[in-house]
């Protein structure tokens, strides 16, 4: 049964008993409305509670049941009839609540991309958008949403990001610039080439996410049932203490009716859904409260150091060719065997390349996690990566610096180095964090020794763990101290996912789309802003603030209100309407972890 029906059937209830008593003087009627709704409420919440059970939490509906019935037994119906009102009601601000706080994460949802203007041979048709395929053009016009991600071939326009990445200000775009999907085109008909099919696009991924955050349980609804054994406990204590010494039974009704387990049932979950709100405003999707109770704790942060220290634009600075290649052809080369990777120097390549129409095909295309790829073009295997991927020969020519190395059928023909730009906010993202108590910052990275620490110190890192593959990576996750967990691991592409997944909260960049990282990530940042990192356990920190001061004060309340009941004091109906003044108190207080 539904929570706004149970309302609604315990509001007519009432309306009739009101008549039957007080119009046509009928209070035998009146008391047996009550006595047959509340047992039938009653027996739906102890259904509930066995289930609730039989999924390994403790439920504290049971004070509820134990209240109405007996309340119904001493003859107190009107009592028993507020405490369903109240009950009934709560629930259905419950829900209410949750819808409220949720709304920016369902919001994704009202603009998902179905259409889409596909160019055949200069005429448009019109296709739904699960139809578009990679390479296809199609054709945006004003005010629509971009289908799937892709980039601009013709036309120029301003784009709305803003529910995707959380920046409201509309971003220009002309040709050769990135679109997502789910993006609201501006004022200008433009031209673009898709990247990516509907299913594997930015909106997409976003949505999963979403569905993900929602359907997964929060972790610390459990420490609240943990918290309502105690005060179940106390609750008949006091309740059997209080009929004991006043030999009347009124006074344990009277006691149980005031002994609210709303703040418990409700308190928390509608904290951290409000929370995960928040974080979806700021531009960060969190997929589980789970995970922001973890955020909350957090000792340590472990950075991995290209596209996420780094700006995602590395430059080219070198290319230096070997074995009697040209420098054109070098290029041409590494950047047709990585024009299909998501990592970030894979993307620097191609942006420097420029136009990808005179890059060359390329066949049994294979990225190898934290090595590089190989891929065949005109018969023959090119290699990009580490120097020992694309070569079994030793090569003499090691740069300490960021740098790819490539190789034809395992000859090698030379490397390209990077210029390593650190993010302008990652500085102040480290200060924040150390503000938010989180003092063990390290920085786990493939790149060369050197290099990290160059760029670790620039941002005010101490531990540097270079040159690691992707078990070296976990394993140094593995091996920081309880006393410094839990422990958040940030980073970007495909060689990160595995890390990502044995931390004990994973967070994702995922502002370039779809990759295995931001799969795998209990948390992922839309927007390309490493101090969304900070902002994130900020959040989480004033979440779990709110919902453990929320569930506490109504505790503290209800107990206050159990001693005094307990002393006759408190008319079983009069505590009715207090019991929802106290849970009237815990939600407002949980909604205050919405609020920025």
């Amino acid at each position: 049964m539904k929570h706004l029906t149970k309302l609604i059937i315990t509001i007519v209830t009432g309306v009739l008993a009101l008549l039957f008593e007080f119009v046509f003087h009928q209070a035998s009627l009146a008391f047996g409305i009550i006595v047959i709704t509340g047992s039938i409420m009653a027996l739906s919440m102890l259904v509930e509670m066995i289930q609730t059970l039989k999924s390994g939490r403790y439920g504290v509906d049971i004070l509820a049941i134990t209240a109405i019935v007996a309340t119904l037994a001493v003859g107190e119906y009107w009592a028993s009839l507020m405490i369903l009102i109240m009950l009934t009601g709560g629930d259905s601000l419950e829900d209410y609540a949750a819808k409220r706080a949720n709304k920016e994460l369902k919001s994704l949802l009202d603009n998902s991309p179905q259409k889409a203007h596909q160019l055949v041979d200069g005429t448009l048709l019109d296709i739904s958008a699960e139809k578009v395929k990679v390479d296809d053009e199609l054709v945006v016009k004003p005010g629509e949403i971009v289908p799937v991600d892709g980039v601009v071939i013709k036309g120029s326009s301003t784009v709305d990001e803003s529910s995707l990445t959380g920046e409201s200000r509309p971003v220009n775009k002309k040709q050769g610039d990135p679109l997502m999907s789910g993006s609201i085109n501006g004022d200008s008909s433009i031209t673009m080439k898709a990247e990516k099919s509907a299913a594997d696009s930015q909106y997409q991924t976003i949505v999963k996410l979403v569905k993900e955050s929602e359907a997964q349980p929060a972790h610390f609804v459990r420490m609240a049932d943990r918290y309502a054994i105690p005060f179940t406990i106390t609750a008949y204590v006091i309740a059997s203490v209080a009929w004991f010494v006043s030999k009347d039974p009124t006074r344990f009704a009277e006691v149980l009716v005031v002994a609210s387990p709303c703040p418990l049932i409700l308190a928390a979950p509608i904290a951290l859904v409000a929370g995960m709100s928040r974080s979806s405003r700021n531009g960060i999707v969190v997929k589980t409260g789970t995970t922001l109770e973890k955020m909350a704790e957090t000792q340590s942060v472990a950075f991995d150091k290209t596209g996420t220290i780094t700006q995602g634009a590395l430059s080219v600075a070198q290319i230096v060719p070997e074995s009697g290649i040209s420098k054109e052809e070098l290029l041409v080369l590494a950047a047709s065997a990585e024009q299909e990777s998501s990592h970030i120097l894979a993307r620097s390549l191609l942006a420097y390349k420029g136009t990808p129409k005179k890059l060359k095909e390329v066949s049994d295309l294979a990225e190898v996690t934290s090595s590089g790829v190989k891929a065949i073009i005109e018969g023959k295997e090119i290699r990009v990566g580490k120097p020992a991927f694309v070569s079994h020969q030793k090569i003499e020519k090691i740069v300490d610096q960021t740098t790819i190395y490539i190789s034809q059928d395992e000859v090698f023909l030379g490397y390209i180095t990077f210029t390593d730009t650190i993010r302008p906010e990652a500085k102040k993202t480290m200060e924040e964090l150390r503000k938010l108590n989180v003092n063990h910052l390290l920085m786990v990275t493939g790149d060369h020794q050197i290099v990290a620490d160059t760029i670790a110190k620039d941002v005010g890192i101490t531990e540097v763990y270079a040159e690691c593959l992707p078990q070296d990576k976990i394993d140094v996750l593995k091996k920081i101290p309880a006393s410094n967990r839990p422990v958040i691991m940030v980073g970007d592409g495909v060689n990160d996912a595995p890390s990502l997944a044995i931390a004990d909260v994973g967070i994702a960049m995922g502002a370039h789309g779809a990759t295995a990282a931001s799969e795998t990530a209990d948390a992922v940042i839309l927007k390309d802003d490493l101090e969304k990192v900070s902002t994130a356990v900020k959040i989480s920190k004033d979440t779990m603030k709110i919902a453990k001061q929320s569930v506490l004060i109504g505790i503290l309340i209800c107990t206050i209100l159990m001693l005094i009941a307990s002393t006759g004091i408190i008319p079983a109906l009069f505590g009715a309407v207090l019991q929802e003044v106290v849970d009237t108190v815990s939600i407002l207080s949980s909604l205050r972890a919405k609020n920025d």
